[in-house]
């Protein structure tokens, strides 16, 4: 990586994921109309 990471309490930034759907999703959308929770959960046995 060539950024900081972010430091606790600083805003993510935007991005774009797939939903379960096949829908693109971006942050800025989603935030728009709701409160979002953003979790990073590891996959067993990745590291």
């Amino acid at each position: 990586m060539s950024a900081a990471p972010p430091a606790v309490g600083d805003a993510a930034p935007d991005f774009t994921l797939v939903d379960q759907l096949g829908t693109r999703r971006t942050l800025s959308e989603l935030v728009a109309d709701r409160a979002v929770l953003v979790v990073f959960y590891p996959f067993a046995f990745s590291g």
